[in-house]
């Protein structure tokens, strides 16, 4: 009886021993499992892929070449992340790069996909597109013959590229309109002139940025120099035009932006890898002198235009004027692929200074003034009026001598300045106009002083 027992007492330990190591080896599994599970659905997910390629390869009606059906996979898988990644092939990757250097065949739009629309951002400055009359915020239906419903950024964009003289036609929604409106554009060669400047009126320039590019800060600097020996001397303001900016490149933005930023942060991006999270500040030395400036914004202004004024803005060294802007705060990273081809992919979002998000936000102006066109017919209005100088027999102020007045022969042979003519455009353009006056009324307000 006692080795029977023994026995028993034996076999019962070993069966609690390995029911206790199952249980262990159970747990540790199904830990394992959990922590791979992850890994577990790309592997699966890669396997359809593959699996879905081989059936494409084997039993389409026509045979598919292998790399379309990995551009196309690749194009659609960028595409439902969000409308500023996407997928470059070799061609598109090489017009990309000489995008960024200013000069391209094309109508001259910057496009995006809104609500599954392809949607004009802005038409930049003198191209065929901006001659046209197609606006900011119009929705492109078709492209020739081709609807643009599911089509991606970089497709639209190689069929409005062409040839200069070729032309195109797109097909316009727009609010206000009652249906579409088809227009036909003539391809040009679109050299941009990232920077334009001229004097508005006695010390008050006027520097227009159409877009981001290589040399704007170089153009900027040069422009700003060009407007002092003009003035024979310092500004009394600038008015700085971004409206239909379409961006461009970062570090231009923090460099112009760094020209009227005494010091402090200018913007930051936040994004999930290390390499995405950056900061970028004002340089010390070669600043502007603190003139009044007004940055012009609206609905066409995006990207790097909307760091720059968000940066000015937050350090209370501009005022905003004009209409929200677009609100691309994301930062797209252009990276190359071994055959040529590229990704440009959103990898972080920016921040203004104080910590406000660009993103799907925008700029809000702080005095929104919105786009309305001067008529020339408003200069002659004052016909209509009659003056004390329209009246017969009245007296002229040169006739009458006040006895108060001490003569003054320097002041008569002082010279005056020669008055500025506005450029005829920039006259008729109302929010510039405002712009103007908001400086002007600033400098006068300076020289009365605060009242006591």
């Amino acid at each position: 009886m006692f080795r029977t027992g023994n026995k028993k007492k034996r076999v019962v330990a070993g069966f609690v021993l390995v029911v206790a190591v199952l249980v262990i080896f159970i747990s540790i599994s199904s830990q394992q499992r959990c922590s791979a599970e992850g890994k577990g659905s790309d592997y699966e997910s890669i396997e359809l892929f593959t699996d879905v390629m081989a059936i494409i390869k084997k039993s389409y009606v026509e045979e598919v070449d292998t790399k379309k059906l990995i551009y196309g996979a690749i194009n659609g898988m960028l595409a439902s992340l969000d409308p500023h990644s996407s997928f470059m092939t070799p061609d598109t990757y090489k017009e990309m790069k000489i995008d960024t250097k200013g000069a391209f065949g094309g109508l001259g739009i910057e496009i995006t996909v809104k609500d599954g629309i392809l949607t004009v951002i802005s038409p930049i400055e003198d191209t065929p597109a901006y001659k046209a009359g197609i606006k900011a915020g119009d929705q492109i239906l078709k492209i020739d013959d081709r609807f643009t419903k599911d089509l991606n950024i970089n497709d639209a964009v190689k069929r409005m590229r062409g040839q200069k003289g070729t032309s195109v036609v797109l097909m316009i929604m727009r609010e206000g309109l009652d249906k579409p409106k088809e227009y036909t554009l003539v391809r040009d060669i679109i050299q941009i002139k990232s920077v334009r400047s001229r004097l508005l009126d006695n010390g008050f320039g006027y520097v227009r940025i159409a877009q981001f590019q290589e040399k704007t800060d170089e153009d900027l600097s040069k422009a700003l120099k060009s407007l002092q020996e003009e003035n024979k001397g310092a500004l009394s303001g600038l008015v700085l035009d971004l409206r239909n900016d379409p961006g461009g490149l970062l570090d231009q933005a923090v460099r112009v932006a760094d020209h009227f930023i005494e010091d402090g942060l200018i913007v930051y991006t936040e994004g999930r890898e290390k390499d995405s999270k950056m900061q970028f500040m004002a340089k010390k030395g070669g600043k502007e002198p603190s003139y009044p400036i007004v940055v012009l914004i609206n609905g066409g202004s995006a990207s790097a235009s909307e760091i720059v004024a968000g940066a000015l803005q937050d350090h209370k060294r501009a005022i905003i004027m004009g209409t929200q802007s677009f609100g691309k705060g994301s930062v797209q990273t252009i990276i190359p692929l071994s055959d040529d081809s590229g990704l440009r992919l959103t990898t972080a979002l920016y921040y203004t200074p104080s910590g406000r998000s660009i993103q799907a936000k925008g700029i809000t102006p702080d005095i929104v003034v919105e786009r309305l066109e001067i008529p020339k017919e408003a200069e002659k209005k004052d016909l209509l009026h009659l003056r004390e100088k329209d009246l017969e027999n009245h007296f002229e102020s040169g006739n009458i001598e006040d006895p108060n007045k001490k003569e003054d022969k320097k002041d008569e042979k002082k010279e005056k300045p020669a008055a500025i003519k506005i450029d005829d455009n920039l006259k008729n353009d109302y929010q510039v106009m405002r712009a103007l006056d908001l400086l002007k009324g600033w400098e006068i307000l300076k020289k009365i002083g605060a009242p006591k």
